[in-house]
């Protein structure tokens, strides 16, 4: 069965996004990418820095309140409707409650075909990249390197530490069924 979705995980810098990028370029067809920055992004910037929405401790932690859950939940149905209308998606996650937020997108890609992805990253490289970025917290990275990982089951992990990106689309490229 032709893979319909491939779901990036992987703590805050850890190389998703340009895995994302380099996926798009290697595999054969059009494939849209969407993560939880787009969603982050999307929303009311009241919901950005609010304890019913999502917020951003100065430490790097990530509150996540119920309104940004309603939104999320939403968000995940959408991804899955796009991808049962034919539509060939890349996302780029988080997994901040490790399995129970797998669970989520499994219940809504039941259906389909997905290839898991755990994108690891040393918490020093992660850092690295943190700071080199600017635009998050200094601590997100090196707090999520490892928690985002833990309970949660793949199908291939490929890890950014010392391995390029376009290296690990190809491999990720590798298992795609087509």
């Amino acid at each position: 069965m032709t893979t319909a979705v491939i779901v990036l995980n992987g703590g805050s810098s850890s190389g998703k996004s340009g895995i994302a990028r380099c996926l798009q370029a290697v595999l054969p067809d059009p494939w849209l990418a969407l993560g939880t920055d787009t969603l982050v992004d999307s929303m009311p910037a009241a919901l950005r820095a609010s304890d019913t929405g999502i917020e951003f401790a100065p430490d790097g932690e990530v509150i996540i309140g119920p309104e940004f859950r309603t939104l999320e939940a939403a968000w995940i149905e959408g991804i899955a409707a796009m991808a049962r209308a034919g539509a060939r998606i890349i996302v780029d996650e988080v997994f901040l409650g490790g399995p129970a937020s797998q669970r989520r997108w499994r219940d809504a890609l039941h259906d389909l075909p997905v290839l898991w992805i755990g994108v690891h990253c040393d918490a020093t490289v992660a850092a690295g990249r943190e700071l080199a970025r600017g635009d998050r917290p200094i601590g997100m990275a090196a707090s999520q390197a490892d928690a985002v990982h833990r309970g949660v089951t793949y199908d291939l992990e490929v890890d950014t530490s010392h391995t390029e990106s376009i290296e690990c689309a190809r491999v990720i490229a590798g298992r795609v069924a087509r």
